[in-house]
């Protein structure tokens, strides 16, 4: 990077994934038909991303210490990259830029199939310091999203949209290869470019747990999947604006991602809810000849590793939102246990002309230990109820899907009501948010 110096368990993602629920009549009960599951997210393997790790630690070794940009241990570095990568079955190109009278190399892979009108893209910063081998800074992340990459591969998978991952160079010069790759985008490919997400220094040794808050569903992607493992998550300022990202976000990209933490010094109260020692610097290497392969916190690697796998998965495969108005209550309702009665979360819609459409959208965020306790329904302004989830799901936690009713018997404007109802005893949950999009 380049820088100048208890128990609410939560929901695993609002991001759209498609469910079909219809009605083929106004009856006081709508039954669903089968939902459409979302591709699963896989548990990236840390070993394998310690293995590139591993590599680039050899490389740096091999080539004075470091793999700099203008250094033979920067363009082996990208070497190593993209021969995994074609070998994965990515496409690959090779950009050079010129800093500081040295060639220099982004690294861009696209995976096949997707829209190519909506690209998903994941990046990191290739390139260390001169003074040492730059495994956390920013080994971490380019093996974090080379390893993610090579699971698509794996998996086969096939998003919406379209994946596209890179490798940034000289980002320690001022994020020369990033803006370089950006300013020379034609306007129409920016456009095509729903999002970018960036992960640099993800392993650091004493890790604080950092989500960018530049776009709000980028950042409640990742900040859900860390509250659904347990994990209370912080605004990242540190590097705010310094790092790859910057350069998409300039150019009017939603950008987000994951840090935990440089120089900056970890505090007390950080330490109490993250573990690991106030007082020092998340990262006493940054920028230094220590940080090498033992200057990674394995646990933080796992898990940032894994956010990245999470939020390609489900930003990828995120169905477009339906035409028309949203309504969203994001008040949390806490769900009694049983035999507690229902609780309702009340949203009212007005402004909306006519019927609610055959093709009414629900967005449901609910944090629970135990979902196959749960009743959730939709209950119209005039009291159809609409049954989205009953008792299934055995000891899953939490219900984050979208879900498509067929609500056009019903007069839009009301009081739209979702209604829970916990069906046995010992377990605990609330209503995290939901919306109703016509």
């Amino acid at each position: 990077m380049s820088l100048s110096v208890s128990r609410r368990l939560a929901a695993v993602t609002a991001i759209a994934v498609a469910g079909l629920f219809a009605s083929t009549a106004p009856a006081a009960l709508a039954a669903p038909t089968a939902a459409t599951a979302a591709p699963t997210p896989p548990d990236i393997p840390v070993a394998n991303v310690k293995a590139h790790l591993a590599q680039l630690q050899s490389i740096a070794t091999a080539n004075g210490g470091n793999r700099a940009h203008g250094r033979a241990g920067y363009k082996a570095s990208v070497d190593y990259v993209k021969a995994k990568l074609d070998a994965a079955g990515f496409t690959t190109t090779l950009q050079t830029f010129t800093s500081s009278g040295a060639t220099g190399y982004n690294l861009i892979a696209d995976w096949p199939g997707g829209d190519p009108n909506s690209v998903l893209m994941a990046g990191s910063h290739l390139d260390s310091v001169t003074a040492g081998p730059g495994i956390n800074d920013n080994g971490s992340g380019s093996a974090a999203i080379l390893e993610t990459a090579l699971a698509v591969s794996r998996a086969q998978l096939q998003p919406t949209k379209h994946l596209r991952f890179g490798w940034w160079g000289a980002e320690e010069l001022g994020m020369i290869g990033s803006k370089y790759y950006v300013n020379n985008l034609p306007a129409a490919e920016k456009s095509k470019i729903s999002g970018y997400l960036n992960f640099d220094m993800i392993g650091s040794p004493n890790p604080g747990y950092f989500v960018y808050d530049d776009d709000p569903t980028i950042e409640q992607t990742f900040k859900n999947y860390y509250a659904g493992v347990g994990i209370p998550t912080e605004i990242e300022t540190e590097g705010d604006g310094r790092s790859d990202h910057a350069p998409f976000k300039s150019a009017g990209i939603p950008v987000g991602g994951l840090f935990s933490g440089a120089d900056y010094t970890k505090t007390a109260a950080q330490a109490q809810k993250w573990g690991g020692t106030s007082g020092q610097a998340f990262d006493r290497c940054y920028h230094a000849s220590c940080d090498t392969s033992a200057n990674i916190n394995d646990t933080a690697l796992d898990r940032n590793s894994d956010a990245i796998a999470y939020a390609i998965w489900n930003l990828g495969a995120a169905t477009p939102v339906p035409p028309g108005q949203s309504f969203e209550n994001t008040a949390d309702v806490n769900i009694p246990d049983s035999p507690g009665a229902a609780v309702n979360s009340p949203i009212t819609v007005s402004g909306v002309t006519g019927n609610a459409p055959a093709t009414t959208k629900v967005d449901v965020n609910i944090v629970h230990t135990y979902i196959g306790d749960l009743v959730v329904d939709l209950v119209a302004p005039d009291g159809t109820v609409y049954n989205l989830h009953n008792r299934s799901g055995g000891s899953a936690d939490n219900i984050v899907k979208s879900y498509t009713v067929n609500a056009s018997s019903e007069t839009a404007n009301g009081v739209w009501n979702l209604r829970v109802k916990d069906g046995a005893a010992q377990d605990t949950g609330y209503i995290n948010s939901w919306k109703i999009t016509f």
